[in-house]
């Protein structure tokens, strides 16, 4: 499952501009899967840091608990109201939650103080998304990414 850095190869440009969007807020919102299916979102805090894209949850909340039942996940970067809007990015994908022994090192690279108890997810992408306007501010540009057809652009 591709992480950040192999989108990194593959569509520098978008995954730039992914990064930008979601550098711009410390709070961005996942949907993650409920145990009936339906979707739940919550507000987290996430990074990209040595190539990956990560974030850490509050032990036993909720959207931990939906990714260790089912790993899907959606995030949003978040949004200014018009006209202010510049764009936005959404990644989707799969969560791994890390090992105690994996997550010590990870919080230490990362420059987190999280409890032990803490739970800390690293993405596997299989999308990525940014929604902008064009130049002119008259059309809407999606740009998105999949392992399996690469980068797509659809202006409307």
């Amino acid at each position: 499952m591709p992480s950040w850095s192999d989108i990194e190869r593959e569509a520098p440009k978008l995954a730039a501009a992914a990064k930008r969007f979601l550098d711009a807020r410390k709070h961005k919102t996942i949907a993650t899967l409920r145990r009936d299916g339906s979707p739940r979102i919550s507000g987290t805090e996430a990074t990209i840091h040595d190539g990956d894209l990560w974030w850490g949850s509050m032990p036993n909340a909720v959207k931990a608990l939906d990714l260790r039942r089912d790993p899907r996940f959606a995030l949003h970067s978040g949004s200014d109201d018009p006209p202010a809007w510049e764009g936005d990015a959404k990644v989707a994908g799969r969560a791994e939650e890390l090992t105690a022994e994996r997550r010590a090192a990870a919080v230490a690279s990362l420059g987190w103080d999280l409890g032990g108890d803490a739970h800390v997810f690293r993405a596997e992408i299989e999308e990525l998304a940014v929604v902008r306007l064009n130049d002119e501010r008259n059309r809407l540009i999606v740009e998105s990414w999949r392992p399996e057809r690469g980068l797509q652009r659809i202006d409307r």
